[in-house]
């Protein structure tokens, strides 16, 4: 079948290409034979031209210009070029030896005037290479337009796919890391046996069904995300007892809100891993501002200007997922002091934010 479909093409390449020099004869007979009443010996003259307008043309647009021009081996190019013209000059002025021998019997004024001007007959030959190898490098230049296109295409399916495998890398650290806090937290109630853990229990089911069914998700509504935080919140509050002082205030003007999921969260466990009790206290401070263009989370909690202090690996995933997520979309800003820790997020939903 695909034997039948090539041998197809390549019959109707070839009537293509009778076709077209036929229409460069008729050419040639019209051109070469104003001021001429001799049909006949018009058109042997440019009969006896063909072969030299066939040849040039098919070596500018089968050897010269894909194998040097556009493979940029200018040097040979013009080189062979010289070469191409100083054969077809030559056989040029052959086919007026002739014209004068066989045609007008030696008798230069019989001969078709314009005929007998070698720098006609080479324009009219050159007219037709210089078109035709026109025609060949734009379509060459489209197809290498097109390869181009599609090398791109596989680039960016390819860095999309090492992204989606990244994303599911940070995510998998974010997991075991979280999983690890909580389960720490009830642990230590475990040991005391308070009254509190059924409930820690219930608290950390409801977190495992966001983490399995919820996280694998590019999107998911903002304000399943911000019950998940209040989840994780009150079970800090079990374990911190009297030592905590969290405020989490939030303003979301619309419930069509989505953000990419587990996007805050590793800045509040933050908070509390890396916080740190003064006078007796820890005091954390959250505060979501939302509309559907522009999500702004900020955190403060207390701490100290600690050299050795570490963030954990929790915001550096953060913020690589957020330079895959979001590129150009984002702004963080993160500040210590002898005091407080500060994180502010910022999150364009619509476009670009500059300064970031």
């Amino acid at each position: 079948m695909l034997k039948k479909k090539f041998i197809f093409k390549l019959i109707g390449k070839g009537v293509l290409h009778i076709l077209f020099w036929c229409a460069v004869l008729l050419f040639y007979t019209y051109f070469f034979g104003v001021g001429s009443n001799n049909f006949n010996d018009t058109l042997i003259f440019s009969l006896f031209l063909m072969p030299i307008t066939i040849a040039t043309t098919y070596v500018s647009i089968y050897k010269l210009i894909p194998d040097y021009l556009i493979t940029k081996r200018y040097f040979q190019f013009v080189t062979y070029s010289i070469y191409t013209l100083i054969i077809s000059a030559y056989l040029v002025m052959v086919s007026i030896f002739f014209s004068l021998i066989y045609l007008s019997n030696f008798k230069y004024n019989d001969m078709n005037p314009l005929t007998r001007n070698i720098l006609f007959v080479m324009t009219g030959i050159y007219l037709v290479t210089v078109i035709v190898s026109a025609f060949k490098l734009m379509k060459l230049n489209i197809k290498a337009s097109k390869r181009t296109k599609t090398l791109e295409t596989k680039i960016l399916e390819t860095q999309l796919k090492l992204k989606e495998q990244e994303l599911k890398y940070l995510k998998m650290q974010i997991h075991p890391h979280f999983l690890f806090n909580t389960l720490n937290t009830m642990y230590g109630f475990a040991l005391k046996k308070a009254d509190e853990t059924p409930e820690m229990i219930l608290k950390l089911s409801n977190l495992l069904d966001y983490l399995l069914y919820q996280v694998d998700k590019p999107f998911v509504s903002l304000k399943d995300e911000i019950n998940h935080i209040e989840d994780y919140i009150s079970l800090e509050q079990m374990r911190f007892s009297d030592t905590l002082n969290v405020t989490f205030s939030k303003h979301i003007n619309s419930d069509a809100i989505e953000i990419a999921p587990m996007l805050f969260i590793p800045f509040v466990e933050n908070s509390f891993k890396h916080g740190k009790i003064i006078n007796g206290c820890l005091d954390i401070s959250i505060h979501i501002e939302a509309n559907t263009d522009t999500i702004e989370f900020t955190l403060n909690n207390s701490s100290t200007n600690d050299l050795n202090a570490t963030d954990g690996i929790g915001l550096e995933n953060i913020k690589k997922r957020l330079e895959l997520i979001y590129p150009n979309k984002h702004r963080i800003v993160i500040h210590r002091n002898d005091t407080n820790f500060e994180v502010a997020l910022t999150v364009n939903l619509k476009s670009e934010l500059k300064n970031v």
